[in-house]
């Protein structure tokens, strides 16, 4: 990608992702860059192409990432142990949730969902809707294992996801993210994980 392009998106999408959408002018974005605006409507004929071309990247990414939890479930030889989990989980959360870019996009989804309908479908889509099935996937085939007593899947995960969403908002989506926020996330999620776990296996 041409690199006055590229240093467009990057700029625009930290803004974004501190001010929403519409608190981000096109002004804003040029002096930022250092260019005229002229030379943004070269690469850009609107602000809204560039948020398009974000999210954009953010959905090939954020649907890569699934794509490969889903396979890496039905490409299980073997009843899902640990070490699979604790993968699935470095993934969502060190690849998705704490990724520079992702990251960045779903800050920019939080601050917007409530002023832009396209935008809450895909905060709804990204942060809520594809985890919570993903776990439920995940958790069928742990009953189907035996590793996890019968329960109502769509429960568990419900149950499962709420606590890391929670962290997320606390930790990850307020603010720039230092390595401080990811490490009180990290902290918290994965308490939250092994207590998760260790109570449905008494039930």
């Amino acid at each position: 990608m041409n690199p006055t392009k590229q240093r467009i998106l990057e700029v625009s999408l930290e803004l974004f992702s501190q001010r929403g959408f519409s608190g981000v002018s096109i002004r804003d974005i040029c002096r930022q860059v250092q260019i005229k605006e002229s030379s943004l409507y070269y690469h850009f004929p609107s602000k809204q192409a560039i948020l398009d071309t974000l999210i954009g990247a953010f959905e090939e990414t954020a649907n890569r990432m699934m794509d490969r939890l889903h396979t890496a479930i039905k490409e299980q030889t073997t009843p899902i142990q640990g070490a699979f989990y604790q993968g699935a989980c470095d993934a969502f959360f060190e690849e998705y949730l704490m990724d520079p870019f992702c990251n960045r996009v779903m800050r920019l989804l939080s601050i917007e969902r409530f002023c832009n309908a396209t935008i809450g479908e895909l905060h709804n889509r990204w942060l809520l809707v594809e985890p919570i099935l993903f776990q439920r996937e995940v958790f069928s085939a742990l009953m189907e294992a035996g590793a996890i007593p019968r329960h109502n899947c769509d429960y568990l995960a419900v149950r499962y996801c709420a606590p890391i969403y929670l962290f997320a908002q606390r930790w990850l989506f307020s603010g720039t993210l230092t390595e401080e926020q990811k490490n009180a996330f990290r902290t918290h999620a994965y308490r939250h994980v092994q207590m998760f776990f260790t109570e449905i296996r008494r039930k």
